[in-house]
């Protein structure tokens, strides 16, 4: 039988799955539209998803709701939107390959956040499979030439920074609270703030041709799969397994979404890998087996264990 932490690992290997298999899909719908306003729908309509699956299946969480997990949930949103955010800004002046390789840092920074926020041991094991998964990430992002800073690469640290408190208090929170409504929570937040902005700075046209860009078969399909998959089911997944496993264990998990979508570009868009981004792979993977190898500390548990969701199907679902 697997232990909860190890079930928590898998679940989260799985979200890493998706956002790698899926990553040709949403990087083609983007190209349509605007990514901030594609984040609101994505994020809007995963927080509408999970809403409607609490109060049709698990109506208790969302009578365990608070104002303190409506806090902490929109503190979890605003990292979020963070992240996704300064990824966006940033890449209008750096390149993908510096913007992919910075983002993956925060595999670096969680540990250290870990260790100063959950009061965790900076483990000797910790450190070198985080250094490992970086180490890949460099591998695997620039096979074909070297790193150069630009002026947008400190907006794409930013982001790394957001993802990787993102993780951490989600280490923190998930404990405390159902884990459907503190995810719902999390999705409208980062929707609402996605909308706000796009609003702002991205120019989307009139109200019938924007309606005409999402019902393209490519944007509704990326849509679909976001908000379903890869934001609903995935950040639920997230919530639920940090209950079980630590912060540094899920950065060096998440490290494996390149690998993933790397290999769905050689197989569906015919890229080819060189032998350095096969190393990078290699080392990744390795830095993942290797956190495996220490105990999971879990997160603190809370005072009442009553809101604190273990059931087991959920983990795995």
């Amino acid at each position: 039988m697997l232990k909860r932490s190890q079930w928590a690992d898998l679940s989260l290997l799985l979200v890493a799955f998706m956002w790698g298999c899926t990553f040709l899909i949403v990087q083609s719908a983007v190209g349509a539209l605007p990514p901030l306003a594609f984040n609101a729908v994505r994020f809007i309509g995963a927080a509408v998803l999970l809403v409607l699956i609490t109060l049709v299946f698990y109506r208790k969480q969302w009578r365990q709701t608070s104002w303190k997990m409506l806090l902490h949930g929109s503190i979890l949103g605003i990292f979020l939107f963070g992240g996704y955010a300064f990824q966006t800004i940033g890449l209008l002046y750096t390149t993908t390959s510096n913007a992919g390789f910075i983002t993956g840092l925060s595999v670096v920074i969680v540990p250290f956040l870990a260790a100063l926020l959950l009061k965790q041991r900076l483990s000797r094991i910790s450190l070198i499979s985080a250094l490992l998964a970086a180490a890949g990430l460099y591998l695997l992002t620039f096979s074909g030439g070297g790193f150069t800073l630009n002026r947008g690469d400190s907006l794409v640290l930013l982001c790394a920074f957001a993802f990787a408190l993102h993780i951490s208090f989600t280490g923190i929170y998930a404990p405390r609270y159902p884990a459907l409504p503190l995810a719902a929570v999390q999705m409208a937040v980062t929707g609402l703030l996605s909308l706000v902005f796009s609003l702002f700075t991205e120019n989307l046209g009139p109200l019938s041709q924007l309606s005409d860009t999402i019902m393209q078969p490519e944007v509704l399909i990326a849509l679909l799969v976001s908000i379903g998959p890869t934001s609903a089911f995935a950040f639920w997944i997230q919530t639920v397994s940090q209950q079980h496993t630590t912060p540094s264990r899920v950065a060096v998990i998440f490290a494996t979404e390149p690998v993933f979508a790397a290999l769905t570009g050689v197989l569906f868009a015919g890229e080819h890998l060189g032998w350095s981004a096969v190393l990078g792979c290699v080392c990744i993977l390795t830095g993942m087996v290797a956190s495996e190898l220490q105990p999971g500390t879990p997160s603190p548990q809370p005072d009442t264990p009553d809101t604190c969701i273990t059931d087991n199907k959920e983990i795995s679902a």
